[in-house]
């Protein structure tokens, strides 16, 4: 079977792009077998921008199958510019706020940047706060004031303890950190001294066991660390101290950051 074309597809934005790419790509996810290659434009507040934009999509469209876009500008004329590009205009915004004003009774205010600008200076310090936890308690590394985390993610090396504790901090402001389960606390089926009195607020990870054999054979060749044998281990081994401690767990072999947060979140009925 011949493998299918590959799709170009934008996300646009008058700000950063976030957004247009979180909500772009969330759809995509329902269409398999399609190979997109994905381009972000952010800041294109400008007609200059605009007209620049669309000669770009356009030359993608003379080389090959029409290009997609998911915008989320809001400037009336940048949008009227951006629809005559030579591809398939999703404008998510366009999608939503039409019935939110007939919904609300009020007229929109059309301001770019709003998605994620510091305009809630309250939440915006929070997030701070919360990534200045996060790396200072990385890995274990400091265990000053562990009581303020809200979450304490745990799991053998090479599990996503790390990307998982910086999305929670920044995106939604938690005070999350992350502690390495060693192999003398699994053959010693117990928690870390640090974490004494935390295991509430623990939640581990775990793996497949070939999944983690390959990360972890990228970072050491050949080693013990990352032989096939070792990783079984320690992921069976850290499963039963979960269960031993009544600590919920997930596995991270397949799941993307945003799933595996919202799972935490969940579970540990998180305050964003």
């Amino acid at each position: 079977m011949n493998a299918s074309p590959t799709r170009t597809v934008f996300f646009l934005s008058d700000g950063t792009g976030i957004t247009a790419e979180t909500l772009g790509a969330s759809l995509l996810t329902q269409f398999d077998g399609v190979d997109f290659k994905k381009i972000t434009l952010p800041f294109i507040n400008t007609v200059e921008k605009a007209r620049s934009t669309v000669e770009y999509i356009d030359f993608i469209a003379s080389s090959g199958l029409r290009p997609m876009v998911f915008s989320t500008t809001v400037n009336e004329e940048v949008r009227a510019i951006l629809r005559t590009s030579k591809a398939l205009f999703a404008d998510l915004f366009d999608t939503y706020i039409h019935a939110i004003e007939s919904e609300l009774g009020l007229k929109s205010t059309h301001a770019q940047g709003r998605a994620h600008g510091a305009h809630d200076q309250r939440r915006y310090n929070a997030r701070i706060d919360a990534m200045n936890f996060a790396m200072e308690h990385d890995d274990g590394q400091s265990t000053r004031d562990m009581s303020a985390a809200q979450v304490i993610l745990i799991a053998p090396s090479r599990c996503g303890k790390t990307p998982t504790t910086l999305y929670l901090a920044l995106q939604h402001g938690i005070f999350a950190t992350n502690f390495p389960i060693t192999e003398d606390d699994l053959e010693q089926q117990k928690l870390p001294k640090s974490l004494d009195g935390l295991a509430d607020r623990c939640f581990g990870f775990t793996s497949d066991p070939e999944r983690l054999h390959q990360v972890r054979n990228e970072r050491r060749p050949g080693s013990k660390y990352a032989s096939l044998a070792q990783c079984s281990f320690e992921l069976r081994e850290a499963e039963r101290l979960y269960q031993r401690h009544n600590i919920p767990y997930v596995s991270t072999a397949t799941r993307s950051i945003e799933e595996i947060a919202a799972v935490v979140i969940q579970e540990k009925e998180l305050q964003r």
